[in-house]
This record gives C-alpha cells, structure tokens and sequence, in this order.
C-alpha cells in the first residue's frame, strides 16, 4: 500500500510536467490513451518551443547534420522522443532529406563534404523516419545498407567502413534497436523477416555486455555508460539500452539484473532520478538542468522498472 501510494506521488509529479510527459506518463504507466494531450504537443511547451525555431528553409540549425545538437537530424529525433504529431513542414523537411541524405548504397548521408557513412545515423535517422510514416518505398536503400553493416558479433559499429573496426559498438547497436524498433512497430515490411533477426541479434550483443560490463573479464567498460542523460542524442547509457530493449518486446533476462540494480541505487530519497550528465554541444534550450531530479528520466526509469517486473 505504501508502494502504491509513493508511486502516485511519482505520477502525480511527473503529470505536473511538460504535455509530452503528461501524455507519455498516461500511456505507458496508468494505459490511459489521451489523443487530446498528444495534440497538445505542438501547440505548447517543449514541442511548441522547438517548432518555433524551424527556419524559413524548414532546417533546424545550419543544415541536416550541422550543428550538433540543434541541426534537422537531432531536432527530429527529440520530436520523435516526444510523440509529437507530424506537421506540413516536417512532412516537406522529411522529404527533402530523403531526396539529397539518402544514397543508393551508403544510406544516409550527413553532408556532401563528409564521404565515409555512419550506421548510427543510419538508426537514428530510421527512428524518425518510420516514427513519422514515411514511404516503405524511400526507405528501402537504407535497409539494405543497414543489414550488410552488421558485424560477426551481432550488433554494429559506425566505424566499420572508417578504420576497419573487429568489435560493435554499444553506441550504434543501440541506435539501431531504436531504429530498428520504429520501423517493426510501424508495420513496414520490406526485409522485416531479417531486421526481425538482426533486432533479437543486436540485444543479444548488449547482453552478453550485461549492458555495460567486458564480456571478457566484466570490469566496465566505460563509467559514463552508468550516467543517466537526457536527451541522450547518440550517446549510449543503460537506461536508453534498457528503454530500447523493452519497447522490442523482450522479456526479462537475468543479465539486465546488474544495470537495473545501478538504477534503484541512482534512485533519490524523494523517489525521483536525477539527470547526470549533459552532452556538450549548443543546444535550443535547456528541457531540466544536470544534477536536478529529471522528469523525463523517472519516467523512462518507472516504465522499465514496471516492465520487466511483470
């Protein structure tokens, strides 16, 4: 009962939150479908303030990929992580993208000054894509230059092409789960059958990690992965690996256990997590400020706690 109760206190605070977090908070922790918050996404809050700084050549930033982090490829990807609904002026960047980004044979392309490819642009890029229902059809070279970058180990590495690299990356493989994710969720069928394979493939590889540790002597990787961020942009971290694998529609491997006991520890005495670390880079404006109890990551840390303990 007093479980209970602490809980509703959670949501209560996180209802007090921006729209997106109301109407996420609604669907993925009470079941409640609100269309009617959904819609309210563009008209205030963040949603609001983002729409606002498209410019007149409908680009966020100078271009596709540049700056970080307030270019089209990264503002996109921060609408598609608040359920925003599509718009006239997506719809026309989307196409645009799509008609001088993406290559017959290296997917998407950052900019005409940068040769070499990235698979987790490649992922990131798919997440919106499919999240704002562009044509199966304009997606197709994409697939096909995703599938022939998986690595031996199952997961990918976006320097593959670059330098050669013999290891996937936890950063692009989780790129590509979230990718991988909108494109199954949103009912494309072009190869499904083998990114259906290459998905279970990829969380494979982030278990065998225990999603953070050497699947050789298990000392951790790298301590920033043990950080809670938001927005994490391409940046891997359990909670996104663990939001990834859940919203696949895995269930519960006991090699989650140590990552999921990380974020019941990084859990504050008021019941809320904390944002831990900001990526640098100019950004449109501050969501919640490092170090302070963070909405959007008690929120996604509730949906897996409440995941994966069914």
């Amino acid at each position: 009962m007093l479980l209970y109760k602490f809980t509703m206190n959670l949501i209560n605070w996180l209802l007090e939150g921006d729209v997106s977090i109301q109407y996420q908070t609604y669907r993925d922790l009470l079941y409640i479908d609100k269309p009617e918050l959904q819609k309210l996404i563009s008209l205030e809050g963040y949603g609001k303030r983002i729409l606002d700084l498209q410019n007149d050549n409908l680009h966020w930033g100078l271009r596709y990929y540049q700056p970080k982090w307030i270019s089209s490829h990264y503002t996109l990807l921060e609408l598609r992580r608040l359920n925003i609904l599509p718009n006239d002026n997506i719809d026309k960047l989307l196409d645009y993208i799509l008609s001088n980004h993406v290559t017959e044979s290296k997917g998407v392309s950052c900019s005409k000054k940068i040769e070499q490819p990235d698979i987790c642009v490649d992922g990131m890029a798919l997440n919106f894509f499919c999240y704002f229902k562009v044509e199966e059809e304009r997606l197709k070279s994409i697939i096909d230059y995703v599938i022939s970058q998986q690595m031996n180990d199952g997961g990918f590495n976006c320097r593959l092409e670059r330098s050669g690299a013999k290891h996937s990356s936890l950063h692009s493989t989780v790129s590509l789960i979230e990718g991988l994710n909108s494109y199954i969720e949103g009912g494309y069928k072009y190869r499904l059958d083998e990114l259906i394979k290459i998905r279970k493939e990829c969380i494979e590889f982030i278990l065998i990690h225990r999603l953070y540790k050497s699947d050789r002597t298990g000392n951790v990787i790298n301590k920033s992965f043990l950080m809670l961020s938001y927005p994490p942009r391409w940046k891997y971290d359990i909670l996104r690996a663990l939001v990834a694998i859940m919203d696949s529609g895995t269930k519960y491997d006991e090699r989650m256990q140590d990552a999921i006991d990380v974020l019941y520890k990084k859990r504050r005495k008021d019941g809320t997590w904390p944002v831990q670390a900001k990526h640098p880079g100019e950004v449109h404006f501050d969501m919640e400020k490092t170090g302070e109890s963070s909405r959007w990551n008690t929120l996604r840390v509730l949906r897996v706690l409440k995941y994966f303990s069914r």
